[in-house]
């Protein structure tokens, strides 16, 4: 059963632009955090994003650092990661997650399905 709801990923050519977005209700969780995680196929899941709602708290992780960019907007409850001058190596499901606090090492308990993001060449 899903907790948050990713959307906002599809197919793009390199150098191409997405905005990923994560609804994640604030009145049914405590959200300090909000994570982004990436898997492609044959990978282990990485951590590429963190943005705290109270906090101020923005992190990037190297792969993905000036070329994306975290955003909120509270009354809709939802978060947004903007990646631009997308890659291959891009490709992935991401997936975000509620975090107690905003750190890659923090306990993610609940998780989105995952939207998918392709990279042509």
């Amino acid at each position: 059963q899903v907790q948050l709801v990713e959307s906002g990923g599809g197919s793009v050519q390199a150098g191409g632009s997405l905005r990923l977005s994560c609804l994640a209700p604030r009145r049914t969780f405590i959200l300090n955090a909000i994570g982004w995680f990436r898997q492609a196929p044959g990978k282990e899941r990485e951590c590429v994003a963190i943005i705290s709602w109270g906090g101020g708290v923005t992190l990037y992780a190297d792969p993905v650092k000036g070329r994306s960019t975290n955003s909120r907007d509270n009354g809709k409850d939802t978060v947004f990661l903007q990646m631009n001058s997308l890659e291959p190596e891009d490709k992935a499901v991401y997936y975000c997650a509620d975090g107690m606090v905003a750190a890659p090492t923090a306990r993610y308990d609940y998780w989105g399905q995952g939207t998918q993001v392709t990279v042509s060449s």
